[in-house]
C-alpha cells in the first residue's frame, strides 16, 4: 500500500500543477464526483462552504452538519445535492447521534471532510473538562471520524481530509497536560497543540487505514480573509501577532498575504480529489502541493516533525480512546 509517512518521510512537494494563488473551481475542473457522498463540517461558512459548493458542482451529495441549521439553510439555499443535518462538535452525544443517522441509511461514505474549527478564545471546557480548541479541532473530529468508520469502509476507496493550520507550529501536543490543568492558558498554545493533534492523527489514520482503502490527509488552508475563525479575538492579540496597528487597521504588508475563501478552500478540495494522492496519504499538505519539512518556528510555511512523529502519533491514538471514550479499532 505505498510508504508511510511516519517522521515526515513523503513530506516533499509533488508536481500538483498548482500554486498558493489557485482556486478551489481550478482545482476541481475535469473531476467528476457523481454518486459520490461528502460530509463537510464548518461546511456553512468560510472556506467550509466553499468546499461545499466545490465538492456539490462534481456532482457529489454533500451532508453538512450544523449547529444552527436555521443559519445552514440560509447559507446554502440554491446549491444542489446538499442535506442538512444537526451537530454540535463540541457536544460528544450530537457526535453520536449525528453518525447514527448517517449509518442508518446505509449509505457509503467517499469523502469526510473534517473543516470545523475554533481559534483565539478564551479557556472554556466542555462537560468532560476537556479545553474546548482541543475538544472541538481535534476529539471530535477523531470521534466524529472512529463513528463513521463503517460507511468510509464501505466507500471501497474513502479519503478523510483534516483542516489543520500553520498554528501547529505554535506549539507540540502536551501529553502531560492536554487540558491546561496544571499551567497557565494561553489560547495559541491550545490552538497549536489542537492542529498538532490533527497531523498526528491523520498520519496513525492513514497508517491503519490505507489497507481498507481509506487515506488520510491534513493541510493548512493558508491565512484567509473574510471568515468567522477571528469572531472572539480581541484586537490586543491581533496587535500583538503584528496584525494590525492599534486602531485595528489591518496592515498592508498582511492584507496582500491574505487568501480568498476560494483560494483558502483549494488545498482541502485538493487533497479531497487529487488523481495525484491515490497512492500517497499521512501528508501534510498546503497551497495545494505536500508541504516540506521545517524545524524554524519562524517560517510561514512547511510541516513541524513533531507534528508526524511516529511515536507520539500511536500515543495519541491511545489517548484519544480514552478522552473520547471512543474504542476506534481499524479492521
Amino acid at each position: 500500500m505505498g510508504q508511510s509517512n511516519n517522521n515526515g518521510a513523503l513530506q516533499k512537494p509533488i508536481g500538483s500543477g498548482f500554486n498558493a494563488k489557485s482556486t478551489s473551481t481550478e482545482v476541481i475542473n475535469g473531476i467528476d464526483l457523481t454518486g459520490k457522498i461528502a460530509i463537510v463540517t464548518g461546511g456553512t461558512t468560510g472556506i467550509g462552504l466553499e468546499t461545499v459548493k466545490a465538492l456539490s458542482n462534481a456532482g457529489a451529495t454533500v451532508i453538512v452538519p450544523a449547529r444552527d441549521k436555521e443559519k445552514a439553510m440560509k447559507n446554502l439555499l440554491g446549491i444542489a445535492n446538499v442535506e442538512i443535518e444537526e451537530m454540535d462538535l463540541i457536544n460528544p452525544t450530537s457526535i453520536d447521534t449525528f453518525a447514527l443517522k448517517f449509518l442508518a441509511s446505509c449509505r457509503p461514505l467517499h469523502l469526510l471532510i473534517n473543516n470545523a474549527g475554533i481559534m483565539w478564545v478564551p479557556l472554556r471546557r466542555d462537560n468532560r473538562g476537556i479545553e474546548s480548541q482541543f475538544a472541538v479541532n481535534y476529539l471530535a473530529q477523531f470521534q466524529l471520524t472512529a463513528r463513521l468508520w463503517t460507511a468510509l469502509k464501505k466507500a471501497n476507496g474513502a479519503r478523510v481530509v483534516n483542516v489543520s493550520s500553520h498554528g501547529h507550529h505554535f506549539a507540540p501536543f502536551n501529553f502531560d497536560d492536554p487540558n491546561f490543568e496544571y499551567r497557565e492558558y494561553e489560547t495559541l498554545q491550545g490552538y497549536g497543540q489542537s492542529k498538532t493533534a490533527v497531523n498526528l492523527f491523520s498520519l496513525e489514520l492513514d497508517n491503519r487505514a490505507k489497507a481498507f482503502g481509506v487515506r488520510a490527509y491534513s493541510l493548512h488552508p493558508g491565512s484567509v480573509g473574510s471568515t468567522e475563525l477571528a469572531r472572539e479575538a480581541p484586537l490586543e492579540l491581533f496587535i500583538q501577532m503584528g496584525f494590525c496597528d492599534e486602531n485595528g487597521n489591518i496592515l498592508p504588508e498582511v492584507a496582500a498575504a491574505l487568501k480568498t475563501i476560494p483560494q483558502g478552500a483549494a488545498t482541502t478540495v485538493w487533497c479531497a480529489t487529487s488523481p495525484l494522492l491515490n497512492e500517497i496519504g499521512g501528508v501534510y499538505c498546503e497551497d495545494v502541493n505536500i508541504a516540506t519539512l521545517t524545524v524554524l518556528t519562524s517560517t510561514q510555511s512547511g510541516v513541524m516533525p513533531y507534528s508526524l512523529d511516529e511515536t507520539n502519533a500511536k500515543r495519541l491514538w491511545e489517548l484519544s480512546e480514552n478522552l473520547a471514550t471512543t474504542t476506534f479499532n481499524v479492521d
